[in-house]
């Protein structure tokens, strides 16, 4: 019994080693460098500056410069996550007027776009 006891706790600890986190993390950077491949992609440097996107110096909407500092999407929509991605896919869903286009962005490709825009400080 107290051989078993000894393995379970054993295995409970081990589940503490910080592993779990640096794969988590690891999986964030890929996820959010991704994003940063997907914005030039999808062109959103045209409209928009943002920082670490190559050639995306546009004018037409806001600079997204430390865009994870905001408080809002748009002035309007709080900056969640699950906000920003829907904002990404379908931006007239949360704001009917918003001169922001669909561009046909995918949910996973908004999450992976959603994760840059969140690293930027």
């Amino acid at each position: 019994m107290a051989l078993c006891a000894a393995a379970v706790l054993a295995g409970l600890f081990a589940g503490c080693s910080g592993e779990p986190t640096q794969l988590h993390e690891r999986q964030d950077a890929q996820q959010a460098e991704r994003g940063k491949r997907l914005l030039a992609q999808y062109q959103c440097g045209s409209c928009h500056a943002i920082p670490g996107v190559a050639a995306s110096r546009g004018m037409a909407g806001p600079s997204l410069q430390a865009f994870s500092r905001r408080s809002y999407i748009a002035g309007n929509v709080p900056n969640q996550p699950d906000a920003l991605r829907q904002w990404l896919v379908e931006p007239k869903s949360l704001i009917p007027a918003t001169t922001m286009p669909s561009m046909g962005v995918s949910p996973e490709d908004a999450r992976a776009m959603a994760s840059y825009l969140h690293t930027l400080q």
